[in-house]
């Protein structure tokens, strides 16, 4: 048998789902590019998308509720100096496809031109970054339902105050294909799962949440017992704590993060504030600051979409370009931004392989991917015990930043009151206030430890959600304003 090299089979799997069931080839999207690029525009794509997904969640030792679903369609978008018009139908046909085409080459419509010569056709570099599975097939329904009732089984197992056990699991197989007015054709086949784990403790009738769980894009094989366990234990670990915990103390201190998933802080902090379209336009307290310091030194943030396996990571980024290893901040010093097409033309810089979107019904926008901080050369021991008094969080739930001033408001899930170096109790209700770009110049140590987490995170950004991943080592920050209960 002869393989084909993974760039031209991705490519001839998005064609076999997504045009030859609908009477389409590749003639047929020159054809429409045609019709937009008739008019004056400066860049313009068609985004087909196939997108089989599967649920499954267990509540009270019970599989409650399983869903399945199949959506696909495709974008068409033309894009006009700063302006963008876009639309999208479920319907995959030439009739469609054109009428679409028509419909946002007005976005132009003053400036036509004389039609062009067709550009040469030229496939996208990609990456190899994980296989072209369907995880959904991996295992059968039986298994998916035995992999649910162990998790309950373990987390039950685990501790007595344990009352209540949920857990999830997800699998998602997409396909999407990209035909760009220069020519260029880029398609990509992504397997995502999913597995999650809540655990609610009770004890003298009070009663705490802890969560954990995992994934990345491979098959449903990789939730072996080592990794549910894994989850298991964190889920139950965290609802435990916090059922010991007391009121967290308010006011300016010493703040330590844990490695891993604590860098939601640094994405939502920070990453989002180093997007091309916020920097474009000003509004980010990042804007027209590259090449000064922005961070203590010893600081290096990354968006790196390469990294294998990884939720954030994409062979392709859903404009056809191939993602990149992004150094954002090096040694505390702005480097760049993460930039899609339309924003690195205007700002007169390079696409970064950052355009995503949420499906064929929504246009791209620059986006992070897997954004962490390296690691230093420090101990986590040694960090935590240098800490006179201050809190030491080792995981987050919610929180949110204002762009512009770089402001954030974090809640922490699981937290320490720490006195002399000397972890006292853990604490509940702390919220960490500050702003992005001056929480970075704050940073005094940075741990050898960094780790990414363990994929489970999802970006929200004008009302579009894509997975992404973080990951940061142990880090203390001076002057935090934590507010707290007590």
């Amino acid at each position: 048998m002869i393989s084909r090299e993974p760039t031209i089979e991705r490519l001839a799997t998005a064609q076999q789902l997504l045009l030859t069931p609908f009477g389409l080839d590749e003639t047929h999207l020159s054809r429409a590019l045609a019709e937009i690029t008739a008019h004056k525009v400066d860049d313009a794509d068609l985004y087909f998308q196939y997108t089989r997904s599967e649920g499954w969640s267990l509540e009270e030792g019970i599989v409650k509720t399983g869903s399945f679903s199949i959506d696909q369609g495709v974008g068409v978008r033309a894009v006009s100096g700063e302006k963008t018009a876009f639309a999208y139908s479920d319907d995959i046909s030439e009739a469609s496809l054109l009428d679409a085409a028509r419909t946002v080459r007005t976005i132009s419509a003053a400036g036509r031109t004389a039609r062009v010569k067709a550009p040469a056709r030229r496939i996208a570099s990609s990456r190899s970054l994980y296989g072209a599975v369907d995880p959904i097939s991996t295992l059968d329904s039986t298994a998916k339902v035995q992999l649910l009732e162990k998790v309950e089984k373990l987390a039950r197992s685990r501790d007595p105050r344990v009352a209540q056990v949920m857990a999830g699991l997800a699998s998602e197989y997409d396909v999407v294909l990209v035909a760009r007015a220069d020519g260029t054709l880029a398609a990509d086949v992504r397997p995502l799962v999913r597995l999650s784990v809540t655990v609610i403790a009770e004890q003298n009738g009070r009663r705490e949440v802890g969560s954990g769980g995992g994934g990345g894009r491979f098959g449903l094989a990789y939730f072996d017992d080592e990794h549910i366990a894994e989850y298991v234990d964190q889920a139950v670990k965290s609802a435990l704590v916090n059922l010991d915990s007391r009121p967290a103390p308010a006011g300016e201190m010493t703040v330590v993060l844990g490695p891993g998933w604590p860098g939601i802080l640094l994405h939502e902090a920070i990453g989002h504030g180093l997007e091309g379209d916020f920097n474009r336009k000003g509004s980010s307290a990042f804007s027209g600051r590259i090449g000064e310091r922005v961070a203590a030194k010893g600081v290096t943030v990354l968006d790196d979409g390469t990294i294998a396996d990884r939720r954030g990571s994409l062979n392709v980024d859903d404009e056809g370009n191939a993602t990149q290893r992004n150094v954002l901040i090096e040694d505390g010093i702005l480097k760049g931004y993460i930039q899609d097409s339309m924003n690195a033309r205007l700002m007169k810089a390079k696409p970064t392989g950052n355009g995503r979107r949420e499906s064929y019904a929504h246009a791209p926008m620059p986006r992070m991917t897997n954004t962490y901080m390296l690691g230093g050369g420090r101990e986590p021991q040694e960090i935590v015990a240098s800490i006179k008094k201050g809190l030491y969080a080792t995981n987050f739930g919610g929180g949110q930043v204002d762009i512009t001033s770089g402001k954030f408001v974090f809640s922490a899930s699981e937290a320490y009151w720490v006195e002399n170096g000397k972890v006292q109790y853990p604490v509940k209700g702390a919220t960490l206030v500050g702003n992005g770009p001056d929480a970075l110049t704050r940073v005094t140590m940075i741990g050898n430890d960094m780790s990414l987490d363990s994929g489970v995170g999802t970006c929200g950004k004008e009302g579009q959600s894509v997975p992404v991943g973080v990951g940061q080592p142990t880090l203390r920050i001076d002057g935090l304003t934590v507010g707290g209960t007590a």
